[in-house]
């Protein structure tokens, strides 16, 4: 059995903890806190585009008994647990100081001017894409400690895509409309969309990580401008494609063009042919005439005078149209034929040019 003593304390007990727990909250509700603390509650996780700005909150309240030095300290969380973690800045005896590599210091300060009154945040300008990972505050001010860590994600936007078509545009035809952006951090989403003509025909079917839209059986009201919109987190940016079904050509439009373009090459044909054969026909002819000229004989020498080729000592006659030649002039030839030729002028005009012995007779 439990004494008497022992009862009392069992009484007492529940109103000893209810006193406790009251003034517990009375203290807290007067606004003091026990220890340091880190008040921010922003998002733990930053998603932002490349060469934008970005805050990283680190709001501390030191408790009562904090009456150490302020030590403020921001690092990059190594995602190796084996691995310290890389110290970016600091604040200790009223100075600021930055660490490590000048690429992430670099557009790094204190949001605050002075970081000792409850405002530990920083700034980082002109993100990269090397900044991304995880950032620690650890606000110190012995005995109390408290610390808070956020991701910053920096994403590159999309480039401005290129649309393009691939298939036929002919009615009934398959065609598939295309979608590509060359640069934009993951994961890109693509969504096509009709500007105008209506709707995205419902039969058409559409993969928003590739960016194609496919369209079979095209007909003519699906002709209109589309417009593919490509987005990550942090950006968008479209283009734009105009679809215009074509009607196939007719038959017999066919059949006529096939027929005439026959036509055209046989006449074209025919043509070369002929001009081949006149080519031809003209060079024979010209070889034939310049054999003529080669086996015909050279032109014979005209003599200088018809005196001139009487040989000496030789006995001429002639046949005179007239009659028989007077004995006067038949001796006087004679009795010359031995001297040297006369000129031209002394003969008698009665000769004539025998070709068969090449001189007057």
């Amino acid at each position: 059995m439990l004494e008497g003593t022992d009862m009392l304390k069992l009484r007492l007990y529940p109103r000893t903890l209810l006193a406790v727990v009251c003034a517990v909250a009375v203290y807290l509700s007067t606004g003091v806190t026990v220890a340091m603390q880190v008040t921010s509650t922003g998002p733990q996780t930053i998603q932002k585009a490349q060469g934008e700005k970005v805050a990283l909150e680190c709001m501390y309240t030191p408790g009562p008994s904090d009456i150490g030095e302020l030590d403020i300290e921001w690092s990059i969380v190594s995602p190796d647990m084996t691995q310290k973690d890389n110290l970016i800045m600091s604040y200790a005896g009223g100075q600021k100081w930055t660490h490590g590599d000048p690429t992430l210091t670099t557009g790094l300060e204190f949001r605050a001017g002075d970081p000792s009154h409850g405002d530990a945040s920083i700034s980082i300008a002109a993100l990269k894409v090397s900044h991304t990972g995880t950032y620690q505050c650890k606000v110190k001010k012995a005995p109390g400690v408290d610390m808070r860590k956020v991701t910053v994600v920096v994403m590159e936007r999309p480039s401005v895509p290129k649309c393009w078509m691939e298939g036929s545009d002919s009615v009934g035809g398959a065609v598939s409309l295309h979608c590509k952006a060359s640069r934009g951090s993951a994961p890109l989403k693509y969504v096509w969309a009709r500007e105008s003509g209506g709707a995205v025909p419902p039969s058409a079917i559409q993969d928003p990580l590739t960016g194609e839209l496919r369209i079979g059986n095209l007909s003519e009201s699906f002709s209109g401008s589309y417009r593919c919109e490509v987005s990550n987190a942090v950006g968008t940016e479209r283009c734009r494609f105009v679809l215009q079904a074509q009607k196939p050509p007719s038959r017999a439009g066919v059949v006529a063009g096939t027929v005439i373009g026959a036509l055209l090459l046989i006449i074209i044909l025919a043509m070369l042919l002929f001009l081949l054969i006149c080519a031809l026909k003209r060079r024979k002819n010209k070889d034939a005439a310049n054999d003529i000229r080669e086996d015909s004989p050279p032109p014979l020498s005209r003599p200088q005078s018809r005196v001139s080729s009487f040989r000496p000592g030789v006995i001429y006659s002639s046949v005179r149209t007239g009659g028989a030649w007077p004995d006067s002039e038949f001796s006087s030839v004679l009795s010359d034929s031995n001297k040297p030729p006369q000129p031209a002028s002394s003969l008698s005009t009665g000769l004539k040019y025998d070709t068969s012995y090449g001189h007057p007779v």
